[in-house]
């Protein structure tokens, strides 16, 4: 195209996102009479305006939502069978737009370099947990196919990571598990990747590489536990009174997130009250770090949306914008 139809259209983009509406659009574009094709910019209040132009002007203006990134919980397979914890994940899904598709960053996998999962429909979940009522082994959730999804992720890292695809790999619990109580009706095409690195740092990084998948109506989600000190636990209930390094841990979280200081919460190993106690291992948490990194607005603090403890471990989520 014409440097000055590429600069009419750059003022065009402007005026939108300024907010002076689709007949400001309009008026720039409709003299585009050589310009067929589809371009994209964000409107007022960060939201994704697609438009489609044809010989004349606009076609055609559609306004996306962007998503917001999530760091959750997932509990065991037991959680599903929780009426508070379900209900309150229920209402976190609720309280967003419904996303066109969901990444997920799980835990329960951890490989490097980067790996996505399968993305065709129907591929076998993974049983990756034992002594639990046989019912849970027969779990399904079958999610439409994810292709067009792994695409995107493949396209939005490039030139950071090299992004492989194993084709047989379907979802852990770490990601059916919430994901069944928030959407239970297994009609939004689900991909998870895998965990490449437990470095905060490079977490983050990588979270800010995902960030555009957010204008394209993808739900971010890093699922984990803010406290996961399982050998530490003395009470398998799921009202069991949280020990103090639990307790420790996640209020000292939630101080930080309130304050939005990322790099107290990268050095937690460090700084943390509860430590090594709340997480001996870190895979738990890890995932927080990639919610944070998707962060659009780096002046706004996450907003916790589920608090509270599950078997004594803290289920603390929050959303970030």
């Amino acid at each position: 195209m014409h440097v000055g139809r590429l600069a009419q259209l750059a003022r065009a983009s402007r005026l939108h996102r300024e907010g002076q509406g689709f007949e400001s659009l309009s008026a720039h574009v409709k003299d585009l009479s050589d310009f067929t094709g589809v371009f994209c910019f964000l409107g007022p209040g960060g939201t994704l305006v697609k438009v489609s132009t044809k010989l004349g002007g606009v076609m055609e203006a559609m306004t996306f939502e962007r998503m917001p990134a999530l760091f959750i919980g997932h509990g065991a397979p037991p959680l599903l069978e929780d009426p508070i914890w379900s209900r309150e994940l229920a209402a976190l899904a609720s309280n967003i737009a419904q996303p066109k598709a969901i990444l997920i960053v799980s835990a329960h996998w951890e490989s490097a370099p980067l790996v996505i999962s399968a993305a065709q429909h129907g591929t076998p979940l993974i049983y990756d947990f034992g002594g639990f009522d046989p019912k849970f082994y027969r779990l399904k959730y079958e999610t439409p196919d994810a292709t067009t999804l792994a695409s995107l992720v493949t396209s939005v890292l490039s030139g950071s990571h090299s992004v492989a695809q194993q084709s047989n790999r379907g979802l852990d619990h770490g990601a059916y598990i919430p994901l069944m109580t928030m959407y239970p009706d297994a009609n939004i095409p689900v991909l998870q990747m895998s965990i490449p690195t437990h470095n905060p740092q490079d977490l983050f990084e990588l979270g800010k590489r995902l960030s555009p998948l957010r204008d394209h109506g993808v739900l971010i989600v890093g699922s984990g536990f803010l406290t996961h000190g399982l050998p530490y636990l003395r009470e398998f209930r799921i009202e069991a009174t949280p020990p103090a390094w639990s307790v420790e841990f996640d209020l000292w979280a939630q101080e930080a997130l309130a304050r939005n200081d990322v790099d107290t919460l990268m050095n937690f190993k460090e700084l943390a009250p509860g430590m090594p106690y709340a997480h001996p291992t870190v895979e738990h948490l890890s995932p927080l770090f990639v919610t944070l990194g998707a962060a659009t607005n780096a002046n706004l603090a996450p907003d916790v949306v589920i608090d509270g403890y599950w078997m004594g471990l803290a289920k603390t989520s929050f959303q970030v914008a």
